[in-house]
């Protein structure tokens, strides 16, 4: 049986590479995270604007990490395993926020708690 695959328009999948050093902040593994995945941003956006233009009064970034991983796992195939760390959320939501100012009132935000 073929797997049911969600398509999202323009998204090209790309393999998820890991930083090395993982000693650094959270702040300092995201920024090398995003430089070696910016994908993962892209992705992210046009996830929040389908949902906004959906008609979305808010939109969750953990709902979003959710969706993405579920898609990607949908469109993939054999052994690699899709790390999306849930410490990058916070970071993310940030990107977004500063990109497309317009979806601030979409998302609650929070205090950062660690660099």
């Amino acid at each position: 049986m073929e797997p049911i695959q969600d398509e999202i328009p323009g998204l090209v999948i790309q393999t998820v590479r890991q930083p090395e050093n993982q000693a650094a902040t959270i702040q300092q593994q995201f920024a090398e995270f995003h430089q070696l995945n910016p994908w993962v941003l892209t992705a992210l956006e046009e996830l929040t604007s389908d949902y906004v233009a959906r008609g979305a009064e808010r939109v969750g970034i953990g709902m979003l990490f959710e969706v993405l991983r579920w898609r990607y796992l949908q469109a993939t195939a054999g052994s690699d395993e899709f790390h999306l760390n849930n410490n990058f959320r916070s970071r993310y939501f940030r990107l977004l926020i500063e990109r497309h100012p317009e979806w601030a009132s979409k998302f609650e935000v929070r205090a950062l708690r660690t660099d």
